[in-house]
């Protein structure tokens, strides 16, 4: 390990490590403002999760939006006639009010996005760089993988619409079997047999095509064999699981949708999708996909689970020789130890594995 590396925390090490991944598939930094005008995100704020946005009015009046969501910029800001892809990546901070208080937070996202002509090789990179990038933070990763245009097509066969619509699309991601059943009545077998898959993607997209069997499932499946082929190519499709409890908003996500876990953090720490819909609402004639990683969650878990700030925790009295304390200093970290040297008399100490008195 080196020295940089020492020091850093697990999410810095994260945001080095994926800036370099991005690069090499050509994608190319894009930098956000801090503020943006509201009505860019009033407009589009059921696409931002749950938390409130913060606003400031600038000198003029007029109200600006602290920024929430990178997306939304980037999307704004892409050239309006892409021929082939505007592939970016980004490393920002968001800010959010937090919904139970006053509270600002601010949020790390890294991540990337690919507009213009987001065909099935487009699809198997992005995937592929999601994998990568769980893999470059923990080799104990998985990401769950599922089609809105297949949920969206057995939602439809039922029936639902408006409300009851929304509401089978979070039981999918609930994968409460008992709501969707009830939603779907008399239609529910093939929607509840859908909720249950789970498992490597070539083998449950076989569960699939068993189970949807009409018109309407045609293409999504067809899409999900073509991706299992291309993440078979690259070496990446053992990283991915069918899972259709992976659901997300139906008025943006149109297509695949992902979630990446890493072992021992108990919430999803990647996420993303394809969103024509978005895209097209915002003035762009063409496809979007994209996924962020959260390395603020990293940190918040990997500090419940970090041992010892140092390995040594020294300390010295007013009447010991500084000399003498510095050549002690210098000799515990020749062994590759990290140490922290202060006053007996000091209160603010770091957690150690070893304490020594200095004699």
């Amino acid at each position: 390990m080196s020295n940089i590396e020492a020091v850093l925390g697990q999410g810095e090490k994260a945001i080095l490590s994926l800036r370099g991944l991005y690069e090499e598939y050509g994608y190319k930094k894009y930098k956000m403002s801090k503020f943006e005008k509201y009505d860019l995100y009033l407009e589009n704020k059921s696409f931002i999760a749950g938390d409130r946005i913060v606003t400031f009015p600038d000198r003029k009046g007029r109200l600006l939006a602290l920024k929430p969501d990178i997306t939304l910029s980037i999307v704004k800001n892409a050239p309006r006639d892409i021929s082939g892809a505007y592939k970016t990546y980004y490393c920002e901070n968001v800010y959010r009010a937090a919904s139970d208080g006053d509270d600002i937070k601010e949020i790390m996202q890294v991540g990337i996005e690919l507009i213009g002509n987001v065909d099935v090789y487009s699809e198997g990179e992005v995937l592929t760089l999601a994998a990568r990038s769980l893999k470059s933070i923990s080799e104990n990763s998985i990401i769950g993988i599922s089609h809105m245009g297949l949920i969206s097509a057995v939602i439809a066969e039922a029936g639902l619409e408006g409300e009851a619509a929304s509401r089978a699309s979070k039981a999918f991601a609930d994968r409460n079997i008992h709501t969707l059943a009830e939603l779907c009545g008399e239609n529910s077998n093939k929607a509840v047999a859908l909720a249950k898959i789970y498992g490597p993607l070539s083998e449950a997209v076989s569960a699939v095509k068993e189970i949807c069997t009409d018109d309407s499932c045609t293409d999504a499946i067809a899409e999900l064999e073509a991706l299992s082929c291309v993440l078979r190519a690259m070496g990446e499709e053992d990283a991915f699981v069918l899972d259709f409890s992976v659901s997300n908003n139906m008025n943006y996500y149109n297509g695949i949708t992902f979630q990446g876990f890493i072992d021992g953090i108990p919430q999803s720490v990647l996420s993303g999708g394809r969103y024509d819909s978005l895209a097209k609402k915002m003035g762009l004639d063409c496809g979007a996909i994209g996924f962020a990683v959260y390395p603020d969650v990293l940190e918040r878990f990997s500090e419940g689970q970090r041992g010892a700030d140092v390995d040594v925790l020294l300390l010295y009295g007013d009447s010991d020789d500084a000399a003498a304390v510095a050549l002690f200093v210098e000799k515990i970290k020749s062994r590759g130890k990290k140490v922290c040297a202060l006053n007996e008399k000091s209160n603010c100490r770091p957690t150690y594995k070893e304490l020594v008195h200095f004699k």
